[in-house]
């Protein structure tokens, strides 16, 4: 009876929130808090739901992560410099509070330190929901956001390592195994069909060799389920594997949301500590965007980062946690800090869903910056010489491309936003451009559109539309062909005027049904009028 209560609560919750033009998980967390304030049990499997949740959302980003961005220093650079400053922010508000009289228990030096250090941190779940929402895990703000929280991540690893006194096992260094392992595991899953079988493997991928494994030589669990994601990352079928968890993932994740609620409502210092935090959100957000400037990026994407990285990190309450089992806080910190986490998420997820205004008028703000002190990445683009542009290089666009350059056309150009499949069609010869033009600021950054035709070959439902709009907005007046794989994807884009456009589905049956017709009629079998040949 229990459980149907907490499903009904979730349920309604969630509805409500949807129907206030928030996102679900603002339902969630509600649903949590009024549960945890009323006469119920608790029920410690949603906790357990909520980690796992968590275990799967790192495994999927390490199937998306290109660890050369790591590298880039508008990745490190931001990390660090935000962690620093954002660390020195948290601690000094919170030794305020404390000087004015904020009582929330016994509270040490190293307390506050490991408070304003948790602080630090911006949520991976939301920011990871935000961008798969939007479909810019993939845009340049996105990749430096996922980058940045890989490395926030790992930096909260490192605190509680530390603050636990306790080093890693010796077997620990065994885990280097896992990597010529991984390969294992990519036949093993070439092999598992694309049914079921295939969220079973990736459940079973980012939980045992990723979880239970690095929990068991005492690392923790959570990066391990990212780096055995990111093993992965290289599989032809790691996209497909992130899809077959994405329900399964959102699903466990309410388990997340809602246990952070389920310790009831603070009490008078914990609102007050919370609402004080509350108003730390916009100066996080500010901090992040000015780095980002500083360090190359337009001001659109200095936005775009900043305000995405707006929330307080899961990761913190778990810091938190941390130093109070270790006596460095009292027991009311963590509810105080679940509390600030909540609400972080809520201003988050209100300021995210519609921002286009909020961009505009904060971009406006930032000073200009000329183009050859920009990131190359965010440097205007020029096309000349180029008289076919293929959007998409997956395998209809790698067999348009190379029909194209077969037939003796040049200035032919490739565009695909998979970073790892620019530089390998590089290496085969072909001319490609790393880009993602499903993102505005791609369209942005070109100076004009001057080719005589367009190739719309991606994959992902709804990009082509997508592209074929800003086509639109540029008053592009070259040829248009396009793929589709549902009748109404293709219906839009020839309602838009597209001079051609081919159903993959029911291009594939054509091409069947004529070679059918091209082969002999074997001995005893039907004829094409039905009749058996003499």
């Amino acid at each position: 009876m229990i459980p149907a209560v907490y499903l009904l609560a979730v349920v309604v919750f969630g509805f409500a929130a949807t129907l206030l033009r928030l996102p679900p998980l603002v339902g969630f967390l509600a649903a949590g808090f009024l549960l945890g304030s009323s006469p119920l049990p608790n029920l410690e499997f949603v906790e357990i739901l909520g980690d796992l949740g968590v275990a799967v959302l790192l495994f999927t980003i390490g199937l998306k992560l290109d660890l050369r961005v790591l590298r880039r220093k508008e990745v490190v650079g931001t990390a660090a410099i935000v962690i620093a400053v954002l660390a020195l922010l948290g601690t000094a508000l919170v030794a305020a509070l404390l000087a004015l009289g904020l009582d929330l228990g016994a509270t040490t030096p190293a307390g506050v330190a490991a408070v304003g250090f948790a602080l630090s941190f911006s949520s991976t779940v939301v920011v990871v929901k935000l961008l798969e929402e939007r479909d810019d895990s993939g845009s340049l703000y996105g990749r430096i956001a996922i980058g940045v929280l890989v490395l926030q991540d790992i930096a909260a690893v490192a605190y509680m390592t530390a603050a636990s006194g306790r080093l890693p096992s010796p077997w620990a260094a065994a885990l280097v195994l896992l990597w010529p392992a991984s390969r294992l595991f990519g036949k093993v899953l070439d092999r598992i069909d694309h049914r079921e079988m295939r969220a079973l493997f990736g459940m079973s991928m980012a939980l045992l060799p990723g979880y239970l494994l690095f929990d068991l030589v005492g690392v923790d669990g959570d990066l391990g389920a990212l780096i055995m994601g990111a093993l992965l990352a290289s599989h032809p079928a790691a996209k497909e594997l992130s899809g077959a968890l994405f329900t399964i993932k959102e699903l466990l994740l309410v388990g997340f949301f809602l246990a952070i609620g389920l310790d009831g409502v603070p009490g008078t210092a914990a609102f007050a500590l919370a609402g004080a935090l509350l108003l730390l959100l916009p100066v996080r957000s500010l901090i992040y965007t000015l780095v980002v400037r500083v360090l190359g990026m337009r001001r659109r994407t200095s936005v775009l980062t900043g305000l995405a990285l707006t929330a307080y990190s899961e990761f913190a309450l778990i810091v938190v946690n941390t130093a109070t089992d270790h006596g460095l806080l009292g027991a009311q910190w963590p509810t105080a800090v679940s509390l600030a986490l909540a609400l972080s998420f809520v201003v988050s997820a209100m300021v995210n869903h519609k921002p286009a205004a909020l961009v505009e008028w904060m971009s406006a703000l930032l000073p200009h910056r000329p183009a050859g002190r920009l990131h190359p990445d965010e440097r205007p683009l020029r096309l000349e010489g180029v008289c076919t542009v293929v959007f998409g290089m997956g395998r209809a666009g790698r067999s348009t491309y190379t029909r194209l350059y077969a037939d003796g056309q040049k200035g032919v150009l490739g565009i695909d936003n998979d970073a790892t499949k620019v530089e390998e069609l590089a290496r085969q010869g072909f001319n490609v451009l790393e880009a993602d033009a499903t993102d505005r600021q791609f369209w942005e950054r070109l100076e004009a559109v001057h080719v005589a035709t367009v190739v719309l070959a991606m994959s992902e439902p709804g990009a082509n539309v997508h592209v074929l709009e800003w086509l639109g907005r540029l008053n592009f007046d070259g040829r248009v062909l396009a793929i589709a794989r549902y009748d109404d994807e293709a219906s839009a884009m020839r309602a838009a005027g597209v001079d051609a456009v081919i159903n993959l589905y029911e291009g594939a049956g054509e091409a069947l049904a004529r070679a059918a017709e091209a082969l002999p009629s074997a001995a005893g079998s039907p004829g094409r009028d039905g009749a058996t040949p003499a």
